[in-house]
């Protein structure tokens, strides 16, 4: 087989400082208790972060309310000059940031470069456009901000789960503390700093970064009007216990088990390109990653065929490297979850394959993996995995097909491979999912909202759909 030449992308563009603080106020301030941010592809320690407490959230907040009222009364054509400016420095910092994002995140960089960051400013450039068209947004004549937005956000799309939540609270009218994922800070950080180089009014952003205690402190804070969260269910449930009967709004984008169903008509070799993005995109780590593969019994041996040799040929390895398809696992807890998971689908029976693969000997790394023989009963059928492990299953109608998909407690994504318009939309129209792709999966795109059903969820984010969630 072909071998690739190493193809490293240059580490020293991104300068680390020994210890970050919290941004509160437009400034940098410190705290009583640090953390350490690791690189999961070597372990090595990136750099220290401050634990934010329950008085540096107080402190927050009451910067966000105070930026508030000024920001609020902004003209709509005023808010978006800044969010124009976020998005330009964005689009200049590109490199700056996708190297950083696949430092602490494990991420390959040409995901990080080429998928994150574009999305990332196309958020900032969609909301600012907004920004003075509210009344034109069928949310009333008059729609006002809610007040102080408290987000918190994952870990495997760090810098764009922060775009998908403020660049619409901002263009709203709102201010936002937001906090990072305990394992992935440091975009966020680098994003405080761009907000100040953007002249951002200093309380619009403000970053707190630290644990889950950190955010629960800001989701259960009295002053927060907003509470918008993605991801897992179990804490998206224990969000929706604390914020009830408060009147505070709330979204929540958890988890997913979704279903990519291929029809015998199927381009199969278009359908394998779209089942190895669908699951092994960013190392699984997608709540809308297509990990339950649903196979018309006539084409599943074919299909699996093809499968596995496109298996064989993904890179998995450094992330840093421009060859690499597949990066690091984002934490050693979330290895021993896949780990766990993968040796329990082979203990209900499932067989079990992985192609050939050399894994680095530091960091976490877990190789490409499907499971066939798989059943409805099986708990990797069932249960969010998160990393690069798909399950297959069979069926021989498409009332069966349907039937299948929709038995799980999630409702995120789905997809459709087919070459009969005409059945996709059938299709389509059964499936409880937010988002179903067609003949594609994994696509984004700033107008186009997105969010689940069931115990994935409820709201929306991007187009218009994801302005709502921050107007009264």
């Amino acid at each position: 087989m072909f071998e690739y030449a190493p193809a490293p992308e240059s580490r020293s563009i991104v300068s680390l400082a020994p210890s970050y603080g919290l941004f509160i106020d437009g400034e940098f301030g410190e705290a009583k208790d640090t953390f350490k941010t690791i690189n999961p592809a070597t372990e090595e320690v990136l750099t220290e972060v401050a634990l934010a407490g329950p008085e540096d959230v107080d402190r927050a907040v009451a910067a966000a309310r105070r930026a508030f009222e000024s920001w609020s009364a902004r003209p709509g054509s005023e808010r978006a000059k800044y969010l124009f400016r976020i998005a330009r420095i964005i689009q200049e910092r590109s490199r700056e940031l996708a190297v950083l994002e696949s430092l602490d995140n494990g991420k390959p960089i040409k995901e990080s470069r080429d998928v994150d960051l574009p999305l990332v400013a196309a958020h900032f450039f969609y909301y600012a456009g907004w920004a003075d068209k509210l009344k034109y947004a069928g949310f009333g004549s008059d729609p006002r901000p809610l007040g102080v937005a408290g987000q918190v956000i994952p870990w495997n799309f760090p810098l764009l789960m922060l775009a998908w939540k403020i660049a619409p609270a901002l263009a709203t009218g709102n201010t936002v503390v937001l906090k990072p994922a305990e394992t992935t800070p440091l975009s966020a950080l680098f994003f405080a700093d761009v907000c100040r180089q953007a002249d951002l009014p200093p309380g619009v952003v403000n970053i707190v970064t630290g644990a889950g205690d950190t955010g629960r402190y800001l989701v259960e804070h009295p002053d927060v009007n907003k509470v918008a969260f993605t991801g897992s269910t179990e804490v998206g449930r224990q969000i929706a216990r604390s914020v009830a009967g408060t009147g505070k709004r709330l979204s929540l984008e958890l988890g997913g088990k979704a279903a990519n169903i291929v029809f015998d008509d199927a381009p199969i070799d278009q359908a394998v390109e779209g089942i190895v993005n669908g699951i092994f995109f960013n190392q699984g780590h997608v709540c809308c990653a297509g990990s339950r593969l649903l196979v018309q019994e006539s084409v599943a041996e074919e299909l699996l065929s093809s499968l596995r040799r496109r298996m064989a040929t993904l890179r998995v390895g450094d992330p840093l490297d421009k060859n690499t398809d597949i990066g690091a696992i984002n934490s050693r807890a979330q290895l021993d979850k896949i780990v766990e998971l993968s040796e329990i689908g082979s203990e209900e029976g499932a067989e079990r394959w992985s192609p050939p693969c050399d894994l680095p000997d530091r960091g976490f790394w877990f190789a490409p993996t499907i499971f066939t023989g798989v059943t409805q009963a099986h708990r990797i059928a069932r249960e969010e995995i998160f990393g690069p492990v798909l399950s297959v299953l069979t069926f021989r109608t498409p009332a069966e097909a349907v039937e299948k998909a929709n038995n799980t407690p999630y409702g995120l994504s789905a997809g459709i491979w087919s070459d009969k318009g005409s059945q996709i939309l059938a299709v389509a129209d059964k499936l409880r999912a937010g988002v179903v792709w067609a003949n594609t999966f994994n696509k984004f795109d700033p107008t186009s909202p997105f969010g689940g059903y069931k115990e994935s969820g409820y709201g929306r984010e991007g187009g218009r759909h994801g302005l709502e969630a921050y107007l009264a």
